[in-house]
């Protein structure tokens, strides 16, 4: 296949090559300025998209703290019930203790289950207080949760209304470029979108305008200027790399158009 288009492209003169490259920079600098119609809306949508993942999974998060608090009271409470089955216990055994060493061990045992209950009840107080925190946060990420949710879906809208009032155009462009990428060599296509992809206004083919790159803005000499205008070879920017055109061809390839 690439031996077929090479043998094809082969017949063009750079005269043609140059017009093939005009009207496809054209062509996709038309797709840049839809893109840059929709600005930074796609970027936006994607970042309150993270942000809703995060808050997501901040708020299952803090919902697994609770519950685990929660459940922790519920230990402490049986823990404090036992204690005080213990303590009844301990005082049933009292009333049928033999001796003071008796009477003594178990009123330890005892002082032992009350310390134990007071310890349960302070463990209980913290984790309340730590419920009562962490529900707060919850609450207010919940709120924020709903207020990016809001904010995502009046950003898909507005991406939603540019994209169907554009689509048909680019993909009529998209199939423009397609067809005119196809006339041309590999290697210029390939160096075409190489120079493309680095230039920060996506322009790979300037004319020249007052006598410098219409790219980088640096003079060209008068010797380059008549080898553009000769259409005998592609020429490009020494400075920049752009590919050069003359600036009245450009104007006569509109006209033409």
């Amino acid at each position: 296949m690439a031996t077929k288009k090479t043998t094809e492209t082969a017949q063009i003169t750079v005269e043609d090559k140059l017009r093939a490259l005009y009207q496809l920079q054209e062509t996709d600098s038309k797709i840049d300025e839809i893109n840059r119609l929709r600005g930074e809306l796609p970027l936006e949508v994607k970042d309150l998209e993270d942000e809703l993942a995060g808050l997501q999974t901040r708020i299952e998060k803090i919902q697994a703290e609770i519950a685990e608090r929660k459940e922790n009271i519920a230990v402490k409470k049986n823990e404090i019930k036992e204690a005080q089955n213990q303590i009844k216990k301990y005082e049933q055994q009292q009333m049928e203790v033999r001796n003071n060493r008796e009477y003594e061990a178990i009123t330890k045992e005892m002082e032992f289950q009350k310390l134990e209950i007071e310890l349960c009840e302070k463990r209980i107080r913290e984790y309340t207080f730590d419920i009562e925190n962490k529900t707060a946060v919850l609450e207010a990420t919940q709120l924020k949760h709903e207020e990016r949710g809001i904010d995502l879906k009046q950003k898909q809208n507005e991406l939603n209304e540019i994209v169907a009032e554009t689509k048909k155009e680019v993909e009529d462009l998209t199939a423009k470029s397609g067809e005119l990428a196809s006339v041309i060599e590999d290697r210029l296509l390939s160096a075409y979108k190489r120079i493309r992809s680095n230039a920060r206004n996506g322009l790979a083919v300037v004319s020249v305008e007052r006598d410098a790159c219409g790219g980088c803005f640096n003079k060209i000499p008068p010797q380059r200027q008549l080898d553009i205008r000769s259409y005998k070879k592609i020429i490009v920017c020494e400075y920049c790399g752009r590919i050069l055109i003359d600036s009245e061809f450009m104007g006569g390839k509109q006209k033409e158009q």
